[in-house]
């Protein structure tokens, strides 16, 4: 899921605005090389120079059907086949279920935990409300913004009612109006290697579209609709030393994690709405009375979504390339970007030529792209297996912002959809690496760079990027870690061992681990094996720690003394670490004179100290004056002019990062 830049345009402004004060107090040239980095604000259009766009042809809906490959990429832990009806004045989903879980460990398992994520949305007291505040990213609840799960019967195929044996537990804070984790006593314990199948009926109000899923107008958005099973870890996996459920509630901040297996699934909806799904379809779409009705498959995938509307505007294209052996690319437009499609489909070409290049394989075959309606930012930039969701249509003249979500969501195809991290409990290992290789797809194709200076400084209360997604102290601070810092820790990764092995990092991690659900210590341990060397400390510092890099010109004492019976000028600078280890520092000397000194410091101690003598007063002094050093979020305190008096200058210098600090811990996400 990609968070809103809203108010990163306006710290940008904001950061002007003080670096401008900042050089009329003598900041000088040692700030201005930031503003060589591109920056470009979502109101910029992306036109493809000396080509007019060319308008949107709607076409029929495809009625390209396809079997199931005999191809096996997971271990199909689950298997569901569904039945959903779409009531459209009732807003509601009605829908019947049959799940088959086979027990992938050694052990007898007595009991199952179910996923009744649309009970996030019954009440402010739910947990997911209670951290969110009723807010995910700049989308907000409404008093239509209620939503539930009933179940209505949960049966074994022998038709033994289960119902009486199911209640809610909440294991992560002990909320009792939270309903969206429920547990299940099974009458006989499901042993190794065997399976037990279970029917459900339920029955899903939908709210007014927000966080993910819910209604607006006609379109609906239809993404953790059903009661899902929790994921069964063996031993082993992310490290685990005894098997057992990873069971979670619905929380502010987390997302979602689950076994890979095999959806079969039946759509109806009103007979002139379009349906996107994951997966693809299996039978023509049929009518019957005034609803039509769909048939999706997907396998390998671990999760599925859907959504509808009849006022979508769909247009398919056939794509292939290097590790993309063949994959129909579908849109779902709303129609006031009609329009736009042919962006659309060059960035999603784009991105999945690029990651497949880079990582591997994109195996399924079929990417669908929904662009949710105005006001349907709920549904918009999120990810499911084998679908994405655009931003709202709100703006038709929507800037690199377009391409750059696409290709994000794309990116989670990856991360998350094969990869299959623990979005729970190790967010970054996904939001992280996505926000990672958008920036390189972005700068591949379409020339936008990143503005890693500005980022870092954003930085206002790093965290550990290994930690329950909850336990940060709020979306805005859990976004600026597990998207942000999570990011900038991979470019300064990168920049240790070079663009072509992090690259061979990136492409073992994803090779050797997907599905296979892997974690922090996986991904630690193909940095070690490529790159032959520990990187223990690193990994404490910066990812099971909360350190970013602060290297600080401390003070400057300037003296005349006497030299072979002339006066010359005896400076001594003092600059010391204050956050983790980077591998070289550079620090710059200007001297009155225009002399320059360059110096390299390994930063092994807390502090280093130089004294120089020269014919000229030192001017001002400047640590890693050409911003290199990717993770210093500290950077007022680099620069300082030797004019000043040592105590007062280490004051003001301090005071205006104190200043700055102030400002953007109030801006948040």
């Amino acid at each position: 899921m990609i968070p809103s830049l809203t108010k990163k345009i306006v710290f940008v402004a904001l950061l002007a605005s003080l670096l401008a004060l900042s050089l009329q107090h003598g900041f000088g040239e040692a700030w201005q090389s930031q503003y060589m980095y591109a920056y470009t604000p979502s109101s910029q259009t992306a036109q493809t120079p000396g080509r007019e766009q060319p308008p949107a042809v709607e076409t029929s809906e495809s009625e390209f059907i396809q079997v199931p490959s005999a191809r096996v990429l997971s271990h199909r832990i689950v298997e569901y086949h569904m039945d959903v009806q779409l009531d459209e004045q009732a807003r509601q989903l009605r829908g019947k279920q049959t799940v088959t879980w086979t027990n992938p460990g050694k052990q007898l398992v007595s009991e199952m935990y179910w996923h009744l994520y649309p009970n996030a949305f019954a009440s402010p007291d739910t947990s997911f409300m209670r951290e969110s505040g009723g807010k995910l990213r700049e989308d907000k609840a409404t008093e239509a913004s209620v939503g539930s799960m009933t179940l209505l019967s949960l049966k074994t195929e022998e038709g033994e009612s289960l119902l009486p044996r199911l209640h809610y537990v909440q294991p992560d804070d002990g909320n009792v109006e939270d309903h969206t984790l429920a547990k299940l006593k099974l009458p006989d314990p499901v042993g190794p290697g065997e399976s037990v199948t279970l029917t459900t009926e339920f029955v899903v109000q939908l709210p007014a579209v927000f966080a993910r899923m819910g209604y607006t107008g006609d379109f609906v958005m239809a993404g953790q609709w059903f009661p899902k099973l929790a994921k069964y870890e063996t031993v082993g996996t992310r490290g685990r030393v005894n098997e057992g459920w990873s069971a979670h509630q619905y929380h502010g901040n987390s997302e979602f994690y689950s076994d890979f297996g095999i959806y079969n699934v039946r759509i109806q909806v009103p007979a002139d709405y379009k349906v996107a799904a994951t997966g693809f379809p299996t039978k023509a779409a049929a009518t019957k009375g005034n609803n039509k009705i769909y048939q999706f498959y997907a396998d390998d995938v671990h999760d599925f979504a859907w959504a509808a509307s009849p006022d979508f505007v769909y247009a398919e294209e056939p794509y292939s390339t290097d590790g993309v052996p063949g994959v129909r690319i579908k849109l779902y437009l709303d129609p006031s970007h009609a329009q736009l499609q042919d962006r659309y489909m060059h960035a999603a070409k784009s991105a999945l030529a690029k990651y497949a290049q880079w990582y591997g394989e994109y195996p399924y075959s079929t990417l669908s792209i929904v662009v949710p309606p105005a006001g349907g930012g709920g549904a918009g930039g999120m990810e499911y297996p084998t679908l994405v969701t655009a931003f709202a249509a709100d703006n038709d003249n929507p800037g690199y912002e377009l391409e750059r979500v696409v290709i994000h969501e794309i990116g989670h195809q990856y991360w998350y959809g094969m990869a299959a991290s623990n979005e729970f409990e190790e967010a970054w290992l996904d939001e992280g690496f996505t926000s990672y290789a958008e920036d390189k797809v972005m700068e591949s194709e379409y020339g936008v760079m990143p503005n890693l200076l500005v980022e870092s400084s954003y930085m206002t209360d790093p965290a550990p990027l290994k930690q329950l997604s909850w336990s940060y102290r709020d979306h805005d601070h859990y976004a600026e870690n597990v998207y942000m810092r999570a990011k900038l820790v991979l470019v300064d990764m990168e920049q240790r061992v070079g663009a072509q092995t992090m690259r061979k990092i990136l492409r073992t991690y994803f090779q050797k681990y997907r599905f296979k659900h892997p974690s922090t210590g996986d991904f630690q341990r193909v940095v070690e094996q490529v790159t032959k060397q520990s990187w223990k400390d690193y990994f404490d510092q910066y990812i099971y720690g909360e350190q970013m890099a602060d290297f600080a010109v401390e003070s400057i004492s300037v003296r005349p003394v006497k030299q072979d019976g002339r006066t010359v000028y005896e400076s001594v600078i003092l600059v010391r670490k204050r956050g983790g280890d980077v591998e070289q520092v550079p620090i710059l000397l200007h001297f009155q004179d225009g002399k320059t000194i360059e110096k390299q410091w390994d930063a092994q101690e807390t502090h280093i100290q130089y004294k120089m003598t020269h014919s000229a007063p030192l001017a001002w002094a400047a640590v890693d004056p050409e911003y290199t050093i990717v993770l210093d979020n500290k950077r007022m305190n680099n620069y300082m002019k030797a004019e000043l008096p040592g105590r007062s200058g280490t004051r003001w210098n301090l005071g205006i990062v104190k200043a700055i600090e102030g400002l953007l811990s109030s801006l948040g996400w």
